[in-house]
């Protein structure tokens, strides 16, 4: 069928394939056709199946040559990939180049299209062993232990009633309020009963916290507010509000001694409050320990980035993207038609967030050609013991026993990403012990914790 095919390199890694389709193909594609449609053809003036050849080419000749060009196109196509150099990528559609209008065959003559599509990028990758890289210093010291502790304070602390006195930043109110119009009406929809919030946390339509300091429990008092032209909430951004408030109740926390009970209420495993705090000392090491490992894991790809040389696709970056909107939609939690009506009303639409993804997403992919190309210069393989011990550690995590684990991973088709997730590790694991690691600026737990410079 083919009788000549050329592939011309692009840029990002796009090809060119002209292909040229021998006349012979071409006229037994179209004869082929005509008679397929001769034997059932309906035409006025003649029996079903018996109309002329030359009839049916006048009634339905522009439609037999369309359906013909797109058979020679597929089937040629589909031979040409079987040999050729670069394939395209599975989620790459190839694209018909109509450069001098529409493509279409002629009887008695060889038939040539081109088309475009993205191909697996050639990886030169620069020097990735020796990397020099500054890693943060994070030690854990008294002020992040008392702040844990303030937390578990928090949480096993009670809800009583303030016996007496006015609101205060930290009560829990409950309210009663409405909004109210220009002539003192109440307004429907800006009505709420018994209203639970804790003053500062901003938990509240109205900004209403700082109004309802000084309140006594079964005070009264209508509220105006004026909202700034840049306000966070748009609804309320430039406008004025009169608000009429109820404050119910007013309760406090009250919260725990920091002794050893409250360390043994915590958790039998704790006899005394020293045990607790070196627990969260040992917990928080750990959690510095392993974000300054992903960070040193991330500088050192940064640089082995900047060295090599990847021609990424735009196909790729387009499905890296789409891929972290998908996420982005699974991790609200909400339909997508809403997630698209909050993002619209921020002024922006999908695609404005996807290009500012790009950067990112070009990065990850860059990254992911990287690890895999590494992986295996490297020669990193993963023995089923490997494999075996990485299951117990999920199932012990999980709280399940390893065979059920085991078979969550296989009929969920999950054993290969955890197979790439462990040569991940042991090529990073490479990486990092073969690079010069310098001590950098000192790091406060919570700065770490936050990505904060």
């Amino acid at each position: 069928m083919i009788v000549n095919k050329n592939l011309e390199n692009l840029e990002n890694s796009s090809v060119r394939l002209t292909v040229t389709v021998g006349k012979d193909a071409v006229n037994k594609e179209y004869n082929d056709l005509l008679s397929k449609y001769a034997k059932s053809a309906h035409i006025k003036g003649f029996r079903k199946g018996k109309a002329p050849a030359n009839v049916l080419e006048q009634k339905f000749g522009d439609s037999i040559r369309g359906e013909a060009t797109m058979n020679l196109m597929e089937n040629s196509l589909k031979e040409a990939y079987e040999d050729v150099e670069k394939k395209p990528l599975p989620y790459a559609t190839p694209s018909l180049q109509e450069d001098d209008g529409e493509v279409l065959i002629e009887l008695d003559k060889d038939f040539t299209f081109a088309v475009t599509y993205d191909t697996m990028p050639e990886v030169n990758i620069g020097e990735y062993k020796g990397i020099e890289i500054e890693t943060p210093v994070c030690k854990i010291g008294k002020k992040d232990i008392d702040r844990e502790l303030a937390t578990l304070q928090e949480q096993n602390a009670t809800v009583v009633e303030k016996p007496e006195g006015k609101a205060e930043k930290d009560d829990i109110v409950n309210i009663d309020y409405c909004e109210l119009d220009a002539e003192g009406n109440e307004v429907e929809d800006g009505k709420r009963e018994d209203f639970v919030f804790t003053i500062g946390t901003g938990y509240n339509v109205y900004k209403l916290d700082d109004d309802i300091i000084g309140m006594a429990a079964g005070d009264e008092k209508n509220i105006e507010k004026e909202y700034a032209e840049d306000d966070s909430d748009k609804s309320l951004a430039g406008q004025k509000k009169i608000i009429k408030v109820k404050l119910n109740s007013l309760k406090v926390k009250d919260l725990p001694e920091l002794d050893d009970d409250l360390a043994q209420d915590i958790s039998d495993e704790y006899k005394d409050l020293k045990a607790l705090k070196a627990s969260i000392k040992k917990r928080l090491t750990e959690s510095a320990e392993s974000t300054i490992k992903e960070k040193n894991k991330q500088a050192v790809m940064d640089i082995i980035i900047e060295k090599s040389e990847i021609d990424v696709p735009a196909t790729m970056i387009q499905a890296e993207m789409e891929q972290s909107w998908n996420q982005f939609i699974s991790q609200s939690r909400m339909p997508e038609e809403q997630v698209l009506q909050i993002v619209e009303a921020q002024g922006k639409t999908k695609n404005d967030m996807l290009e500012e993804w790009k950067p990112s997403a070009e990065k990850n992919v860059k990254s992911y050609l990287i690890s895999e190309k590494l992986i295996a210069d490297e020669k990193i393989e993963v023995s089923d013991e490997e494999v075996d011990e990485e299951l117990k550690k999920q199932a012990e995590t999980a709280g399940m026993s390893y065979e059920d684990t085991k078979n969550y991973f296989e009929q969920n088709e999950m054993s290969f990403y955890l197979k790439n997730d462990i040569s991940n590790r042991k090529l990073f694991d490479l990486l990092l012990e073969s690079a010069e690691i310098k001590e950098g600026a000192k790091k406060d737990y919570l700065d770490l914790m936050q990505n904060k410079e």
